[in-house]
């Protein structure tokens, strides 16, 4: 495989302009400052950062909040103060003192520790009593579990306590979630006491230079103790960039927050409000940009004008760019090919081989794991921000030669950018293929479009575009992690496709801009002109079938995937 030469735009399908006319030369993100990026909320408005101290009545609302939960706090100590005394006269002294440092343990605990506190109670031979002691915690300490193991001779046994995974306070039973959140409870993410009165999550407007969303979401994370996918965010944001966006979090109070602010590095927060539900990735109508270009090459001033007055006037042709395919030498979509197909240790050496072009430090690691095979080592030196390379070396610590296990451990959106890389370079190359064989002037027969109007209620249409059921655990829907296309997102949500035809062509119903291309899986179908062919030819040459899967791992799988549409032709609003 060749992985030595810098990807370029054509290796992943983007092989066309709309326009013929000759264009110029500039550099783009020369300095960060240089693209600027604004999230625009489903409603329109676009989001700014104004205000970075919380509304006086939030604060207020935080003092009562606080106050509230300290009361509880001593009410409950006192409460436990007589249970205790209970659980001194069933077990002794010695065992009572070890309890009592595992309720302060567990008291004490922050919401990122990993490990579930436990302590194991004297040797007991006498089941009765043993039954007793079980019985004691689940009426009166409800939070702890408890279970048996040998003592140190045969005859005895030992209990062992300790918290419930599922979480201080918690039944166990909203699990519904459950898997996503990594067996903890949602509540357990923010004050456990909350007014009835506020919205649940805090809305905040994230501005950030030079950072990407996940990165500077994980540094406010780790100041206030909580995951940082504790955060709801719409999209992720260029890192080389100025860029604001709106982001909730669970339960947090908005003072310590602002809090931040003074602490924080090309990091500000403010904006704040109480909101009931939320931020999902997609849950946006687009983003605005301000774009410097510098260094610029033209034959005249009038080339530089004509350029971007036909960007203003016929758009661009709506290809996923080369971020989506990835920063480094090894692109996501070839990864995804290979998951595609199966070969999860192709996959695994794909991820952590060495590569072209990166620092020492990290290029020095994968040698030193590709000779060694010495997972503890490598771990030590490589570096944080290498996500999926360290999920997938602890992995494979527990599980030795797993390698499905091991890309299974990187963190869900990370691991389906994979799968949604290879459908976005089936969908460039087949966007090019439109614009090469038919134009950008008209629709053509067998063109894909949502439906308008009366052609909603008739039966000739072709499937409901996108599935997002949270039942329907079964298909991975990847719509999502495209943050650039939240304005089709919303309108497909419940729209209709269908096949242009003969009548459509006479009728006028229907332009160029309306032509879309689905980004393949199980719910979509595909144009019936010449277009439906890049698709499966090029699957083909990398030894996949779309219509059907080799093995049996759903997330990895086109056809358990819903699929989507996007737009081919996309023209900028508001264009200055």
């Amino acid at each position: 495989m060749e992985t030595s030469k810098a990807m370029e735009e054509s290796d992943v399908g983007i092989l066309c302009y709309i326009s013929q006319l000759p264009g110029f030369r500039g550099i783009l993100k020369q300095r960060y400052a240089d693209f600027i990026v604004n999230e625009v909320d489903t409603d329109g408005n676009v989001v700014h950062l104004t205000c970075l101290e919380p509304p006086p009545q939030m604060v207020e609302e935080t003092k009562e909040c606080e106050a509230k939960v300290s009361d509880e706090k001593m009410s409950e100590r006192k409460s436990h103060e007589a249970e205790m005394e209970l659980f001194r006269s069933l077990a002794g002294d010695s065992d009572a003192e070890k309890l009592e440092s595992l309720i302060s343990q567990v008291d004490s605990r922050t919401e990122s520790e990993d490990s579930v506190p436990h302590i194991v109670l004297s040797p007991d031979s006498d089941k009765t009593h043993r039954t007793a002691v079980h019985n004691f915690f689940k009426q009166n300490f409800k939070f702890l579990v408890t279970d048996t193991t040998d003592g140190p001779d045969a005859s005895s046994k030992c209990i062992r306590v300790r918290l419930d995974s599922g979480g201080h306070k918690n039944n166990g039973r909203n699990s519904k979630k459950r898997k996503e959140r990594g067996e903890k409870p949602f509540d357990s993410r923010g004050s456990s006491n909350w007014p009835e009165h506020l919205g649940k999550f805090l809305r905040f407007h994230l501005y950030k230079e030079n950072k990407d969303t996940q990165e500077a979401l994980g540094i406010i994370g780790k100041m206030l103790g909580i995951q940082s996918k504790s955060f709801g965010f719409a999209g992720t944001k260029d890192k080389r960039a100025v860029s604001t966006q709106r982001v909730t979090v669970f339960k947090q109070q908005a003072s310590r927050l602002a809090a931040l602010n003074d602490r924080l590095i090309g990091i500000k927060v403010g904006d704040f409000c109480h909101v009931k539900e939320g931020l999902l990735l997609g849950k946006l109508l687009g983003n605005r940009f301000t774009v410097t270009l510098r260094g610029v090459i033209a034959d005249s001033e009038d080339t530089i004008k004509a350029a971007a007055d036909s960007l203003g006037r016929h758009g661009f042709i709506n290809y996923f760019g080369l971020q989506r395919f990835g920063t480094g030498s090894v692109p996501t979509h070839l990864i995804g090919a290979a998951l595609l197909r199966g070969e999860w240790k192709t996959a695994v050496s794909m991820i952590l081989d060495p590569r072209e072009g990166e620092r020492d430090v990290i290029r020095k690691a994968r040698e030193y794991y590709k000779e060694s095979n010495d997972i503890e080592g490598t771990l030590r030196q490589l570096p944080r921000h290498l996500v999926a390379e360290r999920a997938v070396l602890q992995c494979l610590k527990k599980c030795p030669g797993d390698y499905l296990q091991a890309m299974k451990a990187i963190p869900r959106t990370l691991r389906m950018m994979y799968v949604h890389g290879y459908q976005s370079y089936l969908w460039n190359h087949a966007a090019s293929e439109r614009l090469q064989k038919y134009g950008f002037d008209q629709v053509v027969l067998g063109d894909l479009v949502y439906c308008k109007g009366d052609d909603n209620e008739k039966e000739t249409v072709g499937v409901n575009s996108e599935s997002n059921d949270d039942n329907c655990d079964d298909t991975y829907d990847c719509s999502h992690l495209d943050e650039t296309s939240g304005t089709d997102l919303l309108e497909r949500k419940n729209t209709l496709v269908k096949v242009v035809t003969v009548e459509d062509m006479s009728t006028g119903n229907y332009t160029v801009d309306d032509v879309i291309l689905p980004m393949p899986g199980s719910r979509v179908i595909f144009p019936t002109n010449e277009i439906a062919t890049v698709y499966h030819d090029l699957a083909k040459k990398d030894a996949i079938n779309l219509t059907e899967s080799v093995h049996h791992v759903k997330e990895f799988s086109i056809t358990s995937m819903t699929g989507s549409y996007r737009r081919v032709f996309q023209k900028p609003l508001d264009f200055e």
